[in-house]
């Protein structure tokens, strides 16, 4: 397999900075693990190799199990994730497939992590979604490779 190009934000330094202190700014409310678990639950649902293959060896770091990660897409019927985990999953679902349905982001979604987290907390999880997604639109549309040195 090969790329077809390089990263388009290693490219265009600028965007990789700009890309990194959103990322930056974001991990400083939500807890390392969750965000984890919710990039990955993205980069599975948008088929982005690198992602798929990166956040899992970052969440291990973080202390994560291989059982909850092995587990991660069929979360909802896993006992192993807290309620608050699975807020930040489902709005990860929603946020990640807003194409999927008319109502994006349902009401009974939003209220569930509005359970969970506060303004500040949702404003850092809405953006790192957004964030990985933006990281899954880069690497398959060029079609960076997974486990390969990609920059």
């Amino acid at each position: 397999m090969q790329a077809r190009m390089g990263n388009p934000a290693i490219i265009l330094p600028e965007a990789l900075r700009a890309l990194h202190a959103l990322g930056a700014v974001t991990e400083k409310s939500i807890p390392v693990r969750t965000r984890e678990l919710c990039h990955l639950r993205a980069s599975q649902i948008n088929g982005c190799s690198v992602c798929v293959d990166m956040h899992p060896k970052l969440a291990r770091k973080a202390g994560e199990t291989d059982q909850r990660l092995f587990a991660i897409g069929a979360w909802r019927d896993a006992p192993f994730f807290t309620e608050a985990e699975r807020a930040a999953l489902a709005l990860t679902e929603a946020v990640t497939r807003l194409s999927d349905r008319a109502d994006p982001v349902p009401d009974d979604v939003w209220q569930e992590a509005t359970r969970h987290y506060d303004e500040q907390e949702l404003a850092a999880l809405i953006l790192s979604i957004a964030l990985i997604n933006v990281w899954n639109r880069l690497n398959v549309t060029v079609k960076q490779v997974a486990g390969a040195d990609w920059s």
